[in-house]
């Protein structure tokens, strides 16, 4: 059996698709760690696996980020937002994420490390050190594909590809601006990686992509532009699996989603969910008067009071709900309102709901755009939309039967892949 080390830059979004890589690895027999924020040891502990906290200077916890770093909220999405959390929570962490990662590796020399696209310690290893002397690398790619490629536009505005000749320049065009923007941030990780004596060669976001022996991208060819110079050791793997729901207790409402209605989920996921006056709040509003039910999961504690306090009047259609797991409620859904988190849309798709997806901030403008390229929902192109816009789209989704026939085509392909298989293959390979 192997010995991993799986590792996570330590946000809910980025944790959970390892964990659940690291449960299934933990259930073939090999020996895990995962090495990640604190916050996740009773997780981490709790699939099997034994834990490594990061070093206190890189042990975020993205639920107070904007307590942390009020500067952050002042800044609007896109480049200025990319750069600020690059700077201090990828690369200003990563001096001491790849001090815990030497010390742990060390003390448990590993076959194989593990992480996601944000774990930079990755791309380190693969620049600092031989493939004969260090472990296989292996990264998960839980966000839309943002390597540079002539055959797409820019990574970050959500602009649809066009083939031709025409469109190539103009992508090379965007391309060789969006260095420009990132010039600085380029500088800072250049310093960074040459403070871990590394010399970072090539465009910064290009790197998880290039600097790791297997990137391994977590959906299917259907949901992402197609390219014609991918690296070779990119390859699709398939949707992971929606975490099971485990003990969850079902509310009383539950019965009502196989009552016959349509039924909406509305979510702003894990990450951007602070304010639900952007998309929960908005689209309960909208489809207050339809014949349909509502479920608004607000994936916190206190979100159900939260939207109660917004509205005064809940709706009669409507049911609030913190956290419940997409496992058991996706089944039951004939749409799926997000703000466009990788994971849930994938979720969705997983099952083969329709979506209307709604998001501004991170990846959410280029995940919105695949759900559109792909004929899989309607992208509303703004992560506050109008009432009215919700409710349009909503009934576009729920009366067009294109959208659930191209998610339930995606379904099927989802079906065709086993991404558990193919890094369980890798990992074999490693241990020899």
């Amino acid at each position: 059996m192997a010995k991993v080390i799986v590792g996570a830059t330590p946000f809910q979004g980025h944790v959970s698709p390892v964990l659940t890589v690291a449960a299934d690895l933990v259930e073939r027999g090999h020996e895990v760690v995962v090495y990640t924020g604190s916050r996740f040891e009773e997780r981490a502990l709790a699939i099997g696996a034994r834990f490594q906290a990061l070093p206190p200077e890189a042990d975020l916890d993205d639920r107070r980020l904007d307590t942390l770093f009020p500067v952050r909220a002042t800044l609007p999405p896109g480049p200025a937002q990319l750069s600020f959390d690059f700077e201090h929570f990828f690369l200003g962490q990563l001096p001491a994420q790849v001090r815990g990662l030497r010390a742990l590796l060390a003390r448990f020399p590993a076959d194989v490390v593990l992480g996601e696209l944000g774990f930079w310690s990755i791309p380190v290893l693969s620049l600092s050190t031989a493939p004969q002397e260090r472990p296989t690398l292996v990264t998960l790619g839980s966000v839309p594909l943002l390597i540079q490629s002539e055959d797409t536009p820019a990574f970050g505005a959500g602009i649809l590809p066009t083939p031709g000749e025409e469109a190539r320049a103009r992508n090379r065009a965007m391309n060789a601006e969006v260095r420009r923007i990132f010039a600085e941030l380029q500088t800072f990780g250049e310093a960074t990686l040459e403070s871990l004596g590394v010399t970072l060669p090539g465009y910064l976001f290009d790197a998880p992509f290039r600097r790791t022996d297997h990137y391994l991208q977590l959906t299917v060819p259907s949901f992402e532009y197609p390219r014609s110079d991918l690296p070779a050791h990119l390859r699709f793997v398939g949707t992971l699996p929606p975490a099971p729901g485990g003990d969850y207790e079902e509310p009383v409402w539950w019965p009502e989603l196989s009552a016959g209605r349509p039924v909406v989920v509305v979510t702003q996921g894990t990450v951007a969910n602070t304010d639900l006056n952007e998309l929960v709040i908005p689209t309960v509003r909208a489809l207050a008067d339809l014949d349909v039910l509502v479920v608004a999961a607000t994936v916190r504690e206190d979100g159900p009071d939260l939207v109660r306090r917004a509205l005064v009047d809940v709706p009669d259609n409507v049911r609030l709900a913190g956290f419940v797991p997409f496992d058991r409620l996706l089944p039951h859904a004939d749409a799926l309102v997000t703000n466009g988190g990788y994971g849930g849309v994938q979720t969705a798709l997983y099952h083969g709901v329709p979506l209307v997806v709604a998001g501004a901030s991170e990846d959410k403008p280029e995940v919105a755009a695949r759900v559109e390229w792909s004929g899989t929902g309607v992208n509303l192109r703004t992560g506050t939309p109008a009432v009215a816009e919700l409710r349009a789209a909503v009934r576009t989704v729920l009366h067009d039967p294109g959208y659930r026939s191209r998610a339930g085509i995606i379904a099927k392909e989802i079906g065709q892949y086993d991404p558990f298989e193919s890094i369980a293959e890798i990992v074999d390979e490693a241990a020899g």
